[in-house]
């Protein structure tokens, strides 16, 4: 009987030892620290009635201005590396109230896309709002005493109530340079009524004029120059002045994408070592391993070339001894 010879069975005897070390270092390999670009920060939301106003889009329909900024901010929180931290506040009359202090993105991810969703006017304590002098003074404030280099991240329409006039643009109080962030502004540019709502967040119409305090005019200005605070559209010369006073970027909400870019935006990363679980090099590395020892030997099987017709004498050109 002849025996088949299988040389590529004795070449490949190492890969079964090899793919178990790399299983066992897949099991207990511990986490490798690599030094990453990441970013914290504290997100405020401005849930002023202001913010009900439904003059931005999104997907062909009308959304309020609350409800546009909390799409933008969950789709950010997908493009945040992990190994950053985001927190949730929350603006009204003359304070930030921070609600979640910053977390681990990747590790809390469905935490926060849930605590996110419920971030909605009916959270308001008063209906006022100090946007300068109260909500971005104790949103800074709160930063700098999270410290660990904790930037903020401010959503408003610019709607302060009772008004200030346009050049009132300092904080007070705030150095320069104490905290970096961004100050995000959203809304439409038409005035659009401001919706009046209870103390259950049940819609009961629109503030009229007589309703609201009107901005007192400015001595010598026009007498057509009449205060409408009964209506809402975005401050954004506002808004842009006051980040200016603080060395804030300033960026306006015009897509569901609008936040990717400030938030991952080079100038606010923070290089920090980071526990990267790297368990996946040594499994993949196994199962490859795996795969080529259990591939079917007749793929390393020479087949046996096929005798030329040249190399086989014809039956008359036999010749006897």
């Amino acid at each position: 009987m002849r025996r088949t010879s299988l040389p590529h069975l004795g070449r490949r005897w190492w890969q079964l030892p090899l793919a178990s070390l790399l299983l066992a270092a897949a099991v207990w390999m511990p986490p490798v620290q690599f030094t990453r670009p990441i970013f914290r920060y504290v997100v405020t939301f401005d849930i002023t009635q202001s913010m009900d106003v439904e003059d931005v889009s999104m997907g062909g329909k009308p959304i309020s201005r609350l409800d546009f900024a909390r799409a933008a901010m969950s789709d950010a929180l997908q493009h945040l590396p992990c190994g950053s931290e985001i927190g949730w506040s929350v603006f009204t009359n003359q304070r930030s109230l921070l609600l979640l202090a910053p977390v681990e993105v990747c590790g809390n991810y469905d935490a926060l896309l849930s605590s996110l969703d419920q971030i909605t006017g009916k959270m308001r304590w008063v209906n006022s709002s100090v946007i300068a002098q109260g909500g971005l003074y104790s949103a800074i404030r709160a930063a700098a005493d999270l410290g660990h280099n904790t930037d903020i991240v401010f959503i408003t329409d610019g709607q302060e109530a009772p008004p200030v006039a346009p050049n009132e643009t300092s904080v007070r109080d705030i150095p320069q340079g104490l905290v970096h962030g961004w100050l995000i502004g959203v809304g439409g540019d038409q005035p659009a009524p401001i919706p009046r709502t209870n103390a259950d967040g049940v819609r009961t119409g629109f503030w009229r004029a007589d309703e609201v305090r009107q901005l007192q005019p400015t001595p010598g200005a026009p007498a057509t120059a009449e205060s409408h605070e009964e209506l809402s559209e975005l401050r954004e010369t506002y808004l842009e002045a006051v980040a200016g006073h603080l060395g804030f970027g300033y960026k306006r909400l015009v897509a569901a994408d609008s936040l990717r870019a400030p938030l991952t935006d080079a100038r606010f990363a923070h290089p920090t070592p980071v526990a990267t679980n790297v368990r996946w090099c040594p499994a993949l590395l196994a199962l490859v391993l795996l795969v080529w020892r259990f591939l079917p030997a007749r793929q390393f099987a020479r087949k046996p070339k096929p005798a030329s017709a040249a190399a086989i004498p014809a039956r008359g050109a036999l010749s006897r001894p």
